[in-house]
């Protein structure tokens, strides 16, 4: 099983879903201080109450984050994620935010967020895909996750089922194992 080093926007936003549980198949989900304090703030009961191998950490410095966080303006949390993820070689940074994906890039790390962690479920038979597809229905409704207009294609993800791909793209390809 895989470590996960996990940001505040994909804890809070798979909260705000109620599809926490999807992190339960990683060995450690492990959260960096300036993270946890920012979930605590947002949605403090995310952090509490599930199966989910929650890791809290202090991570090591790191000069190569160091030097990118100015670059890229990242926040203390995102830092902190990119130092654990450096400690923990092949841990999945799981993010939403582009600067600290640009950022995991140029460190070699991998990155993914929340829409991939749903299409991930399809492919670790966690919920099926008609479920993802309901799941992204509601979003705009549900969650303070913000998707660009036209992103998936269609007024409603529902509306691409017909095709065997669900909001325009194809479940099963958009996310490695």
């Amino acid at each position: 099983m895989r470590i996960a080093v996990a940001d505040a926007g994909p804890l809070i936003h798979l909260d705000e879903l109620q599809c926490l549980g999807l992190l339960t198949d990683f060995s450690e989900v492990r959260v960096a201080d300036a993270v946890w304090r920012e979930v605590e703030i947002h949605r403090p009961m995310a952090l509490f109450g599930t199966e989910i191998p929650w890791v809290r950490c202090k991570p090591p410095p790191s000069e190569k984050v160091d030097a990118l966080t100015t670059l890229y303006t990242l926040h203390a949390g995102e830092r902190e994620e990119l130092c654990l993820c450096l400690e923990f070689s092949g841990a999945l940074l799981l993010t939403d935010d582009t600067a600290a994906r640009v950022a995991a890039k140029t460190l070699a790390i991998e990155a993914h967020g929340t829409l991939g962690l749903l299409v991930r479920a399809i492919r670790r038979c966690q919920l099926s895909e008609a479920k993802v597809i309901e799941v992204l229905g509601e979003i705009p409704e549900r969650s303070t996750l913000h998707i660009r207009p036209g992103l998936f294609g269609g007024n409603h993800p529902a509306s691409c089922r017909d095709t065997g791909t669900a909001t325009g793209i194809n479940l099963m390809t958009s996310f490695v194992p």
